[in-house]
C-alpha cells in the first residue's frame, strides 16, 4: 500500500491510433471529462439485460434500488457485461490495453425517488491512486432530463480536489462538493437504453430528485490501468477486481475469473463485507 498522498491530478489521454473514438472524442475527452453517447447494446439485448437487473433488485428487496455494488466477480451476469468487447474496447481508447474493472453498482431511482446525488467528485470517496479510473455509464432505462439522468459539469476534472460541505437529508451522500453551482451549467447525460457514457472519476457530477412517472436505472463500471493502487488495506477487503484485457506484470491486482453463480441470493457484496 501507497504512503505517499493520494495522486487525484487529470492526465489527458494520448492515443494515435484508437479503435473505436475518433481524435475529436478523445480530445472531448481530455477537455470536458465525459464522451457520450455510445451505442452499445440492441433493443433486444437491453432488454435481457433490464430483465437481468430487474431480477437482481427484486431479490435485493429494499436494498435493491442502491445497494447492489461490488458484485461484478461474484455474479456471471455482471462480470459477462463488464467484459464486453464492444465497451471494452471504448475504455482501452482512454487508459490502454491493460484494463481492470474494479467495481460495479446498480442505481435505479424509482418513479418520484426523493434522493437527490449531490455534486462530487468519485475519486475523493476511493483509496486510489493515481485517479485513473474510467466510468463507464450503461442506460439500463432511457435516460433523460424528466427522470433524473445524471448531470455533469464540464471541465471540472482536471482541477484536483474541490472543497466539499455536508448534505442533509434527502441526500443520497453525506457530503459533496461545496458552491459547485459556480463552477458551470449542468450538462444532462441523456441516453437512450442501451447506450452508454464515460466520465473521469474527478469530474463533478450528480443527480436530482426523479419527480416523474419512470424509472432510471443505470449500471455503473469501473476501469482502472493496472498502474492504479489501492492505498488503504482495508478498503481493498472490499475489491475484487477483474483483469478485463491484458495484464497486471505487477501483480497488484489480484484476478477474479468468471463466477459459476449468477444468483445474488447464494453470496454477497465484498463493498459490504470488507466495510464491516
Amino acid at each position: 500500500m501507497l504512503d505517499d498522498p493520494i495522486d487525484l491530478s487529470f492526465r489527458p489521454t494520448v492515443n494515435s491510433a484508437p479503435k473505436r473514438m475518433t481524435a475529436d472524442q478523445i480530445a472531448h475527452y481530455n477537455s470536458e471529462g465525459f464522451i457520450q453517447p455510445f451505442d452499445i447494446y440492441s433493443g433486444a439485448e437491453i432488454a435481457d439485460i433490464r430483465a437481468y437487473v430487474d431480477g437482481l433488485i427484486a431479490d435485493m428487496g429494499e436494498a435493491g434500488g442502491y445497494g447492489i455494488n461490488c458484485y461484478q466477480a461474484r455474479l456471471s451476469g455482471l462480470w459477462d457485461i463488464a467484459n464486453d468487447p464492444r465497451i471494452l474496447d471504448l475504455v482501452s481508447d482512454l487508459i490502454g490495453p491493460d484494463v481492470i474493472c474494479w467495481a460495479t453498482a446498480i442505481l435505479s431511482k424509482k418513479p418520484h425517488d426523493p434522493k437527490r446525488v449531490p455534486w462530487h467528485q468519485d475519486a475523493s470517496f476511493w483509496s486510489l491512486s493515481p485517479a485513473r479510473t474510467v466510468t463507464v455509464w450503461l442506460a439500463i432505462d432511457d435516460a433523460d432530463e424528466a427522470n433524473s439522468a445524471m448531470r455533469f459539469i464540464p471541465s471540472t476534472h482536471d482541477k484536483g480536489a474541490l472543497p466539499e460541505s455536508e448534505r442533509g437529508e434527502g441526500s443520497v451522500f453525506h457530503k459533496g462538493t461545496a458552491n459547485a453551482e459556480a463552477l458551470g451549467a449542468p450538462f444532462t447525460n441523456t441516453l437512450k437504453a442501451g447506450q452508454i457514457s464515460l466520465h473521469a472519476d474527478m469530474l463533478v457530477h450528480g443527480s436530482l430528485a426523479n419527480t416523474s412517472d419512470r424509472r432510471r436505472c443505470g449500471l455503473t463500471l469501473r476501469y482502472c490501468p493496472p498502474e492504479v493502487r489501492i492505498t488503504d488495506p482495508d478498503w481493498a477487503k472490499g475489491v475484487e477486481a477483474i483483469i478485463c484485457r491484458g495484464s497486471d506484470p505487477s501483480g497488484h491486482w489480484t484476478h477474479h475469473p468468471r463466477p459459476e453463480n449468477n444468483d445474488i441470493t447464494k453470496t454477497a457484496s465484498p463493498h459490504v463485507v470488507g466495510n464491516n
